[in-house]
């Protein structure tokens, strides 16, 4: 199994994004060495991260935006307006991170992250993750190769998948093109995340 780490790829050049990674793992009150191997990291390249000698790419901010308990334009340093029901299409500005596009899709301070991405072909090598949660998909466009477990689906425009984060996934194009998709995953730190994941032993509602 690999990790986020080795994922191949550009990162996103943003300078704000160093900062932002260490505040945002402050603010959730963990350690640099907790907050890596829940990432699937190194506390060595977590760190590289935080001071701006590595950039992360898509997948490595959605699993610390998971992990913190935000989103990716809150990681990115992007400031974004209050909570809004609707989201309008103009407003959905696109943000690269290592060959892969993302639109936000939902708005912010919800205990879900809904996103609209593009994932280009063969950039995502054998990266497999595997962390608390749910995560939603459904193919808008081109084929998408998504392994859970020891089990290989190919998803075409219209199919959809829902599955416990904790099973081991990993998802890639089938198509030179790449694949569109809608993706919904929760947030771990969330102060509304127990609506969506429940208690943990010994806490209650």
């Amino acid at each position: 199994m690999s990790s986020p780490e080795n994922e191949s790829g550009n990162g996103v050049d943003l300078p704000a994004v160093a900062p932002q990674l260490r505040a945002l793992r402050r603010r959730a009150s963990l350690t640099l060495e907790a907050a890596a191997r829940s990432a699937g990291l190194s506390p060595a390249h977590l760190s590289r991260l935080e001071t701006g000698q590595r950039q992360p790419s898509l997948p490595m901010l959605l699993a610390l935006a998971r992990i913190y308990g935000t989103t990716v334009s809150e990681l990115l340093g992007e400031t974004v307006a209050d909570p809004d029901a609707v989201v309008r299409a103009p407003d959905m500005e696109p943000t690269r991170a290592g060959g892969w596009t993302y639109w936000q899709a939902g708005a912010p301070g919800r205990c879900m992250q809904a996103l609209r991405v593009h994932v280009p072909y063969g950039t995502q090598g054998d990266l497999v993750r595997v962390h608390p949660g749910e995560e939603w998909l459904y193919v808008l466009s081109g084929r998408l190769r998504l392994r859970l477990g020891d089990t290989m689906h190919v998803l075409g425009p219209g199919d959809s998948a829902h599955f416990d984060s904790l099973t081991p996934h990993r998802l890639d194009a089938a198509d030179q093109g790449g694949t569109e998709l809608l993706f919904v995953h929760t947030l771990l730190q969330s102060p509304v995340s127990v609506l969506c994941l429940g208690p943990t032993p010994g806490e209650t509602l």
